[in-house]
């Protein structure tokens, strides 16, 4: 959902934040938290990429690309890149396994899930990392609009069903040639299976995205917050959610509280961090990094 909001907007949080340092951000962010009866997390980019995933990190991208590397590109940003089939299966079974399918807990995500406890929560997010499922938050609480690297589907699409895309990356890195950045058995390259055409990781990136595996968790979300308690207080945690894709995350967050008696919004965000000055008090800016932030807090509530 997109929602436009032209309210003028101000970076400056109340009582100064900002100029009183890390700190005073993390007592308010905690103040926040013991207020609220209820948490919506609301993530975007900046969270996985305080978490050790930056899709803009040149040198984890050379390190798991050294073909790609040398051919030039220096980002996972590759949607448009202009790469033949071998090669692009390639950067998609080592991204995917590498970002989707780790194993090891996540120091950051885990320590979010700790602040929030054992409030009623929520979460809705634009990463397709699994990042939160992995590191403690019930799978069946999390949003995920933009999809997920976990599932694969046709490209047409000849059908709304969706496939594990595990199965299908394992038999591309069984073939993937790392030093030519090739996958060497044509056999390999994943297909859809019901009418043998093209597939891709089932994200959204233009309308052909089949979001029916994600639907029924967004309409939980839509009955949770349908369904809150009289009186009680909301408070929708927003972290790392800037202006890639705004109508995902920031600006339906900020639509929410506007319309949410007594519901607040604290934005954690070093690069975006103004808030729309007609929620006034009810919206915290805190320009910090996820992890450095999340950190004091954690140090403050120990």
């Amino acid at each position: 959902m997109t929602v436009q909001n032209d309210t003028p907007r101000t970076a400056v949080p109340p009582a100064g934040l900002p100029a009183a340092g890390l700190p005073a951000a993390a007592e308010a962010l905690r103040g926040r938290l013991d207020e609220c009866d209820r948490i919506l997390v609301a993530a975007g980019a900046g969270l996985s990429a305080a978490a050790g995933y930056d899709y803009g990190d040149a040198e984890r991208f050379g390190e798991l690309l050294p073909a790609l590397h040398r051919l030039g590109l220096r980002s996972r940003y590759l949607l448009g890149a202009p790469l033949p089939a071998d090669m692009m299966w390639g950067y998609w079974a080592v991204h995917i396994d590498d970002i989707r399918f780790g194993t090891r807990p996540n120091p950051l995500y885990r320590r979010l899930r700790a602040l929030v406890g054992d409030r009623d929560h929520r979460v809705t997010t634009s990463n397709v990392d699994a990042l939160f499922a992995r590191n403690g938050f019930e799978p069946d609480r999390v949003f995920t609009p933009q999809g997920d690297y976990g599932r694969l589907q046709c490209t047409v699409p000849c059908t709304r069903e969706t496939w594990p895309s595990r199965p299908f990356l394992d038999r591309v890195l069984a073939a993937y040639d790392r030093d030519t950045g090739r996958v060497t058995d044509p056999a390999a390259l994943p297909v859809c299976p019901r009418c043998g055409g093209d597939v891709f990781p089932n994200v959204r990136v233009g309308p052909e995205f089949v979001d029916d595996a994600h639907r029924p968790a967004g309409d939980r979300l839509v009955r949770w917050l349908g369904d809150a308690p009289a009186g009680a207080r909301l408070l929708v945690l927003e972290i790392g959610a800037g202006f890639h894709t705004p109508g995902v995350i920031r600006l339906p967050m900020e639509h929410l509280v506007r319309h949410t008696p007594g519901a607040r919004l604290v934005r954690v965000n070093p690069d975006h961090p103004d808030v729309p000055a007609d929620l006034a008090d009810r919206a915290l800016s805190l320009p910090y990094r996820a992890d450095l932030l999340l950190d004091t807090v954690t140090a403050l509530t120990g």
